[in-house]
């Protein structure tokens, strides 16, 4: 194959004690810092005097793991039976999902935006950018340490982990599908970014973000095909069902922000000249009764025009 890639590099860098740090733990802290970074630059473009940021991040990171460890869990069950419950708890030997890692995420923001009073759909905004170029860099070490075994390919291109601490799968040559992931959020994020504000002056808050996450849930659904991770419903594994939910949001929350934004932007009705409106009209109301004149007053006007007739004689 001319253009296979040989990759032998050990997934594990050190270890500190009980600590192991890995290539792929590396890169997740870094695509954390990543997409804090331009996740917060965004927001605050939109929410004056924006605080309370470290604040946020924690629930976000805390409801990302526990999200993305439930759905791993989930997935992978088997490994967990047997009297093997304690290792969910065993984060060390790694297992997340990621997409369980950005439901998760989302909770957590939703829970920051009720606490600080900012407006949940701002942050969806902004999280769908921060979320590709969080997702990009992390997935620098999933190529790195083979974790997600890609189908073995007949395309001019391939990937071949032989290194004896691989998580990979030594003497076969697969698709790099992580590495097509990772392009896919570039690709995502250069078509977006340039333009990320004007779409927010026209667009009403929530619907960039969700067009974003929309547009990797479907590419990600697609690119599931060439994983061999199990089937979990239908033939379909856990990822496809995930991105397929996550489309589902996006086509059904973005006309419907459409709508609620145009409701509310709509005028008043106005009448056709020649329609009788079907308001009531104002009653008149009556004027004030003339001052009544004393009765001497009207002796005397009796009077002078008693003597105007006699000299018009």
């Amino acid at each position: 194959m001319p253009l296979a890639i040989i990759i032998d590099l050990n997934p594990n860098i050190l270890r500190l004690g009980p600590l192991l740090i890995t290539w792929h733990g590396v890169f997740a802290v870094l695509g954390i810092v990543a997409a804090a970074r331009l996740g917060f630059w965004l927001l605050g473009k939109n929410v004056p005097d924006l605080k309370g940021e470290g604040d946020a991040l924690a629930w976000l990171v805390v409801f990302g793991l526990v999200g993305a460890r439930l759905l791993y869990v989930w997935e992978n069950f088997r490994l967990f039976a047997n009297g093997q419950i304690l290792r969910v708890f065993a984060l060390t030997e790694g297992g997340i999902s990621q997409w369980g890692g950005l439901f998760g995420a989302a909770i957590g923001a939703y829970v920051w935006a009720r606490r600080a009073k900012i407006s949940y759909w701002k942050i969806v905004d902004a999280g769908g950018a921060a979320a590709m170029i969080g997702l990009a860099v992390g997935r620098i070490g999933d190529v790195i340490n083979g974790e997600h075994h890609g189908t073995p390919t007949t395309l001019p291109w391939g990937v071949e982990y032989v290194n004896p601490q691989t998580l990979g799968e030594p003497g076969k040559v697969v698709h790099p599908e992580v590495a097509y992931e990772m392009v896919l959020c570039l690709l995502i994020l250069a078509a977006f970014l340039p333009f990320h504000q004007r779409l927010k002056a026209r667009l009403p808050d929530g619907a960039v973000g969700l067009m974003y996450l929309g547009i990797y849930g479907a590419g990600r659904f697609f690119l599931s095909f060439l994983r061999t991770d199990p089937g979990v419903f239908l033939g379909l594994r856990q990822a496809q069902i995930a991105s397929g939910l996550m489309l589902a949001i996006a086509v059904i929350a973005v006309p419907a922000l459409l709508q609620r934004a145009a409701a509310v932007a709509a005028p008043a009705p106005v009448i056709p000249a020649g329609v009788e409106s079907t308001r009531e009209p104002d009653r008149e109301q009556p004027e004030p009764p003339a001052p009544r004149r004393s009765r001497n007053a009207r002796k005397r006007r009796r009077n002078r025009a008693a003597s105007g007739s006699k000299r018009s004689r």
